[in-house]
């Protein structure tokens, strides 16, 4: 008896775009793959996602975006139009930090002392005269 042939689904469309030409003058061609030569890394593929995508908003530690809010408060504070807005988001922010310091955020430790609010109601008042 003979083998019998079979062409899969998947094997079938590879054929017909090589046969139409797609796979040519793709960017790329004839260089070598990123990476070859190099240490395997088990994360490789989370920082090509990062390098291509330009992500970092949701992929650092939740302590550190927390960090990172409270540096931004200044500038998130003069966007907001009405003093509750202010205060609102001061309360959200101490509420975080209380869970950071309590160890409830995931990531590395990060100490911040918590916010007054009317220190920041002053200063968004301050900057809005």
């Amino acid at each position: 008896m003979g083998a019998h042939w079979y062409e899969s689904s998947i094997d079938r469309q590879m054929r017909e775009a090589t046969e139409r030409g797609d796979f040519e003058n793709l960017p790329g061609a004839g260089k070598p793959l990123d990476g070859h030569g190099e240490e395997y890394d088990e994360d490789w593929w989370v920082k090509d996602w990062l390098r291509r995508e330009g992500a970092t908003a949701g992929v650092i530690p939740p302590t550190l975006a927390l960090r990172r809010a409270v540096e931004d408060l200044e500038t998130v504070v003069g966007r907001l139009h009405t003093e509750r807005d202010v205060r609102e988001l001061v309360a959200g922010l101490n509420a975080k930090i209380d869970k950071s310091r309590r160890g409830y955020l995931d990531g590395p430790p990060v100490i911040l002392r918590p916010l007054d609010p009317d220190a920041v109601v002053e200063s968004w008042r301050s900057r809005r005269d």
